[in-house]
């Protein structure tokens, strides 16, 4: 296999010394995220503030974000995290009427479950889509999706394992119910294809931290331009308001579209480099990164089998994102001694994931199993 990527890997200094394979976790940073903080903290240096500038930059973020889900800027909110853009969306809910039923599953990530557990004391009533094998199989969403449920909750891709879902199918379940389709897509977003038309989707969100090659601190939330001005999110702030310098404090008026989900000052500096990041990604184009990163995927779960290591991912490559698992029943200490001999995986309970992004060659991915394997035995 040629790696395709030989100009772009120069854009990631840490890799001239270490092997990082943790983006489902953090991914590398480049020289353009790193250019745009430090173009923010030149400009609040010398400059003092330029309040105009950083809320620009902010609404560009939101363009970027939108161009790689086939969504319009003004269907795109920002926030500071992907839990929030949950409980925003579950704010805007009403769960007083005959549907109150919330199905989540056992694979999503713990604090979006959290989000819907909170809703229990509005009515909400919150049911689990079981695992079978770490995978959940698409017949289980059309069993427990039924006529009271309002919203079905689930992740693109599973954050312990990488179990890719096929958001089409499922929202077709959802809607065939009369229910409503949130997508966690904090695995996915920058290392699988999403179309939120094309999918269906009515919400969607994702932090910027892991495969879109951001940081911490802002996530963006997709919400359809059909639906934003039914809702009307009690999660808010300024920034949700029509007028947000008008400092009316006596009066709540909802932005159009999903504008009003945004909440108070937006996370300045984060935009900046979430920004850089997302014209990276948009550059390279998910349409080359994701064939790429299927072939490691592949190569991935053949080496591993073959160093018989358990692979606790979907063997199923249709069925799985760029995230290898393999089971580690100590995988916290294997991670702190990889990490130690230059190898930046990431630990999840019981499993090691080995995460590469465009960057990374398959030498990289063979080494860490090699590493993996040797500490485990």
């Amino acid at each position: 296999m040629e790696f395709p990527f030989v100009k772009e890997r120069q854009y990631f200094p840490i890799l001239k010394n270490k092997i990082q394979l943790s983006s489902c976790s953090q991914s590398a940073m480049s020289l353009q995220v790193e250019a745009a903080m430090k173009e923010y903290t030149d400009g609040w240096l010398t400059e003092g503030m330029d309040w105009t500038g950083w809320v620009h930059r902010v609404e560009m973020a939101k363009q970027s974000f939108a161009t790689l889900i086939n969504a319009s800027p003004d269907e795109i909110a920002v926030l500071p995290s992907v839990s929030l853009a949950a409980s925003a969306v579950a704010s805007a809910l009403q769960f007083t009427t005959g549907r109150n039923k919330v199905v989540t599953t056992e694979m999503d990530f713990p604090s979006i479950g959290h989000v819907w557990l909170a809703q229990q004391s509005r009515g909400a009533q919150v049911a689990y889509v079981p695992s079978e094998n770490n995978e959940i199989p698409i017949e289980f969403y059309d069993r427990y999706v039924d006529e009271q449920t309002l919203i079905v909750s689930m992740s693109h891709a599973a954050y312990y394992n990488g179990l890719k879902q096929d958001l089409k199918q499922i929202s077709a379940i959802a809607h065939g119910k009369g229910a409503r389709l949130f997508v966690d897509a904090y695995q996915s977003a920058g290392c699988a294809a999403i179309d939120v038309k094309e999918m269906d989707v009515d919400f969607l969100a994702a932090g910027a931290q892991k495969y879109l090659l951001g940081i911490p601190g802002i996530a963006f939330l997709y919400v359809k331009k059909e639906l934003a001005d039914e809702l009307q999110p009690s999660i808010t702030g300024w920034f949700g308001r029509i007028d947000p310098f008008s400092f009316d404090v006596k009066s709540l008026d909802y932005a159009e579209g999903t504008r009003r989900f945004d909440t108070g000052t937006p996370p300045m500096i984060n935009a900046y480099a979430a920004y850089a990041a997302l014209e990276l990604i948009n550059q390279i184009g998910v349409h080359r990164i994701e064939p790429y990163l299927n072939e490691l995927s592949n190569f991935a779960v053949s080496y591993g089998q073959e160093k018989g290591l358990t692979i606790a991912s979907p063997l199923d490559l249709k069925r799985k994102a760029a995230n290898t698992a393999f089971h580690c029943p100590n995988a916290s200490l294997i991670e702190m001694k990889m990490r130690e001999r230059g190898v930046i995986v990431s630990a999840r309970n019981d499993v090691i994931r080995i995460a590469p992004h465009f960057y990374n060659k398959k030498e990289e991915v063979a080494l860490a199993i090699d590493m993996l394997y040797e500490l485990k035995s």
